[in-house]
Order: C-alpha cells, then structure tokens, then sequence
C-alpha cells in the first residue's frame, strides 16, 4: 500500500482535456487538492466542476503567468507538493514549411513553459519538504518520430535534458523531478479520426490496445508518493510496449 496524497497541493498544467484531465481526475480521487490550468476559461470551468477541483487561466510560456499560478495554488491550497507540467501542443507542419512563428509557439508551450511553471513554483516545492516535478513528455521525440512533428519531437527530447539537469540541482532540496512518456493514448477528439484509423494505432501497440489518459495519470501518482522519494532525473515510458518492435513484422510474429 503507498502512502496516500490526500490533502496534498497538486498543479496540473494543460489539465482541462486530454492526459492532463486524467492525471487531475487521478489525484482528485486520490484526495488531493487539485489546480488545473489552461487558457480556455469555459473549458478549466467545465472540467474543474467535473473533477473537483479549482482553476485559473494561465498562459505557461507567459513568466507573469506561472508565477500566477503558484501564487494561487498557495493562496488556495497553502503551496504545492506536486507540479505536473503537462501543458503541451502538438500542431501538425513538415519542415518545409514551417516558420520561425511555427517553432516559437510549440517551443514556448512545450519546453520554455516546462521551465518556466517549474522555476516559478519552486520556492512552493522546497517548502513542502517532499516536493515532486513530474513533466509529461512523450515517446516522440526521445524515442520515434513522425511527419510533421519535428518541432514538436525536438520539444519533448528537450523537456528531458532539462529533467536531468533540473533534478540535480533541486536534489538537495527535497525536490524529485521526473517525467513521464506516454505513447498512444485514448483522447478527446481522437475517435472522429476514424474506427480503421485507430484500428492502425492499436496494431503498432504489442498489447494491442491504446492507452488510457488514466494510465498517464496512475504513473505520475506513482512518481508524487512518498515511495517514489529515491527516485529522480528518470523517465517512465507509458506506450504498452509501443517502442519495443524493431519492425512490424517483429509484431506479426508474436
């Protein structure tokens, strides 16, 4: 049995819809206090009445931002014990065409925003005295590619360089930082893509199903409980094998 979360100051960036909803809904059940962030108002109003939890608008690339949510994760809850830096986008452009604007805007959710909401809630972490940065990264990037995601990949590959180096620095405070890399998840929105579509994703996965935002969202409850205390600078891959085959017929065989 691991030590319970009730109680504890739990940020949730990007946490109004896809993984970051299920990591929320994870720690809400567990008995945390949950702040979910977003920059769509109607949408953090909608899920924070459906969780449990409270909102606020926030923009993670802004600085002035992140340090609004630490505030009010403070003002609300006392501090933060758990900073999940989920906040991401993942807009589809080949290399060819992609701009300067193009870059900027994923880098700055996806990478400049993970360090930014970090450094803001850090003197909130060090307080708790059992602190925990948990970074949703993915498998793209750090393990695979695709078309049209190469902004997006090197955002993700670059959340973990940072992961290492921010863990050792943060060590000595009582502060863990680690990351988790889902691989194909079940989110809102994905099953207009098509019943053969999503057929296609789950044979690329050997447990032959996608994952559920749930799954993200037990792996981060894991990283945050005091079990997890030893455990910094790591990354969990969350991909039911995903990265594994060498080939597809590596899968066909089995």
């Amino acid at each position: 049995m691991f030590t319970s979360v009730a109680g504890r100051s739990v940020v949730v960036t990007g946490g109004s819809k896809g993984i970051g909803k299920g990591i929320a809904r994870v720690f809400a059940r567990a008995g945390a206090n949950v702040l979910i962030v977003g920059r769509d108002e109607s949408g953090l109003k909608a899920a924070a009445e459906e969780l449990g939890a409270t909102h606020v608008v926030a923009d993670v690339s802004r600085a002035d931002d992140c340090a609004r949510i630490a505030e009010t994760a403070a003002e609300r809850y006392g501090g933060v014990d758990v900073l999940c830096a989920n906040a991401g986008i993942f807009p589809d452009k080949r290399l060819a065409d992609m701009t300067e604007a193009d870059i900027d805007e994923v880098f700055g959710v996806n990478l400049k925003g993970t360090m930014l909401t970090v450094r803001a809630c850090l003197p909130a972490l060090e307080a708790s005295g059992r602190g925990r940065v948990i970074l949703t990264s993915s498998i793209t990037g750090p393990f695979t590619g695709f078309p049209g995601w190469s902004h997006y990949g090197a955002s993700k590959a670059g959340q973990l360089g940072f992961m290492r180096t921010a863990a050792l620095e943060l060590a000595s405070k009582g502060i863990t930082v680690n990351a988790v890399l889902p691989g194909n998840i079940m989110t809102e929105g994905l099953a207009d893509l098509g019943e053969e579509y999503l057929r296609s994703m789950e044979a690329a996965i050997p447990m032959r199903r996608l994952g559920s935002v749930e799954d993200i969202g037990n792996a981060c409850l894991f990283l945050a409980t005091d079990e997890a205390a030893f455990i910094t600078g790591h990354s969990l891959v969350v991909d039911g094998g995903q990265v594994l085959p060498e080939s597809q017929e590596a899968l066909d065989v089995v």
